[in-house]
Parts: C-alpha cells; structure tokens; sequence
C-alpha cells in the first residue's frame, strides 16, 4: 500500500522540486499544500502520515503547523524542507516534533539517506 505523502510549500517550483527529488520506486501517494493551513488539513485527513514541511509560507508557517500537529498528538512524521539554516530553526523543529531537517534545495542523496535512516526505505 502507498505511504500518504504531503509535500506541504507555498512555493510551486518547490513542491515540484522536492516530487522530483523522490527516491525512484517509493511507493507514495502524494498530495500537495500550499500553506499551513491546506496541510494541516490534509494531515488531519489521513493524507500526510510522511510530511515534507516549508517553514516560510502564508495563513499559517511551518512552525505552527508542528505546533498543531504536536497539541492534536497527529500519527505523522515530519522533515522540514527549508532554506532557514540557521541552528535555532533547527533546534525548535527538532523540539516541536521533526525527525529530520533537509536544505533547500533538497539533494536527491540527502533525501534517500535520510529516508533509509528512518527506515521509510
């Protein structure tokens, strides 16, 4: 059965990006979002148990998104997909519940590893 995977980003080319970046044979059924509050809807539908988070997007960012996700006790795993690289975005994301945190844009690799880390591979 296909892993429900949410590509959640107010960008179009981003979410494009990140699609493409897949490791070939991941056998996923992919929605996209293209805000917080399109993807913390579509978590609480069941269609995001793997997330891909943006921080930086309108109506609602990717922090309040792990927020919600976190106070509601949602089943899903969280990557944020940002270019925040600063260590205090980091370090709260890793505290509001994300198991990984990925550059934009993503590499190809970085991704499959990360994937095979957590054994969604």
């Amino acid at each position: 059965m296909a892993t429900p995977l949410l590509i959640c980003d107010d960008s179009m080319m981003a979410r494009k990006q990140v699609a493409r970046s897949l490791p070939e044979g991941w056998d996923v059924d992919i929605t996209f979002a293209t805000n917080g509050v399109e993807g913390l809807q579509a978590i609480r539908e069941g269609k995001g148990e793997m997330v891909f988070l943006d921080l930086t997007m309108p109506e609602m960012d990717g922090y309040q998104v792990l927020e919600a996700v976190k106070a509601e006790g949602l089943d899903t795993m969280i990557i944020v997909i940002s270019g925040d690289i600063q260590p205090t975005a980091h370090a709260r994301v890793t505290q509001l519940g994300a198991i990984e945190f990925i550059q934009k844009p993503v590499n190809p690799e970085k991704l499959a590893a990360t994937l095979k880390k957590f054994g969604l591979i």
